[in-house]
């Protein structure tokens, strides 16, 4: 069972990317997502680094750079509104099963409220060219001033860049939106796929910890481990995700032993496959996109 949950989250790594990114593949979608994840996982902040490697990686097979912008922005956002806004649902389903939602009130409120903001400020990105291409000025000069304090030069981004992108962004979502958002919420789901294995194989039944209750805990320690305070989360996650569990009546021993072995099956398999990734996707001869 637990092997099972482990390769289907790790195939599903794959399953946004190749809808952001038509052309792209299963097995360069696997191999760019696990690179870039292993990387993510080694450094503080390691997003950035994660973004870099996606973005090389992507470019010396092919891609146009304008398409590996928007399928580096789109599988960002949706992974992190799904991250954002399923504590929410972990909200109503705690409720309507008659558990303790107070653990769950502060985190999952202010979870929507910035997924509500986020959300509404992406889509006012795409509301009109006009105000895409006033965002686009805004963000140039601020980027210039900041490479004239270091010395570099002036980007090469401008207002008419943010509206091409605005363009092309509302082509594809319109287009594959639904498939986007599926994939991703397949995706997060097939973590907590691993989570709910864990705690049945360590002996946390449903009697200690109900589905829901599970669900709750694990999108809440989800929200603050995406907060970059150590690597992958390392630490918070796992204290965030033992204390919320522990508190809806799962066994301390249980717990704990489920929650380590979660975090190695879902970190473990990820840096080894990134780093064959990290060291063999040269090889991998693509077809021009």
């Amino acid at each position: 069972m637990l092997l099972a949950t482990v390769a289907l989250n790790l195939a599903l790594f794959a399953a946004p990317w190749m809808a952001a990114l038509p052309g792209l593949g299963f097995l360069r979608a696997l191999t760019v997502t696990q690179a870039s994840t292993a990387a993510s996982l080694l450094v503080p902040g390691g997003a950035a680094v994660g973004v870099g490697i996606s973005a090389g990686m992507l470019f010396r097979w092919g891609f146009l750079p304008r398409r590996i912008a928007l399928a580096v922005t789109l599988t960002g956002l949706w992974n992190q509104l799904a991250i954002l806004g399923l504590p929410a649902v972990a909200f109503a389903l705690v409720t309507l099963t008659g558990g303790d939602v107070a653990p769950l009130k502060t985190i999952a409120a202010t979870a929507l409220a910035i997924f509500v903001v986020v959300a509404g400020a992406f889509a006012a990105g795409l509301a009109g060219s006009r105000m895409a291409r006033i965002a686009g000025e805004l963000a140039a000069r601020l980027a210039n001033t900041v490479l004239r304090i270091v010395r570099r030069g002036p980007v090469g981004c401008s207002g008419e860049s943010l509206v091409r992108f605005r363009s092309t962004a509302i082509d594809l979502l319109g287009r594959r939106w639904h498939v986007l958002t599926l994939a991703t919420l397949a995706l997060q789901l097939s973590v907590f796929l691993v989570l709910l294995a864990s705690l049945r194989a360590l002996g946390v039944g449903p009697e200690e910890v109900s589905l829901a209750e599970a669900f709750a805990g694990w999108s809440l320690a989800r929200v603050l481990g995406s907060i970059p305070i150590t690597p992958g989360g390392l630490g918070v996650v796992e204290l965030a995700l033992t204390t919320a569990l522990t508190g809806f009546g799962g066994n301390n021993a249980g717990v704990v032993a489920a929650v380590l072995v979660y975090r190695f099956l879902t970190i473990v398999p990820t840096l080894a496959l990134g780093a064959a990734a990290g060291a063999t996707w040269r090889r991998r001869v693509a077809e021009q996109p």
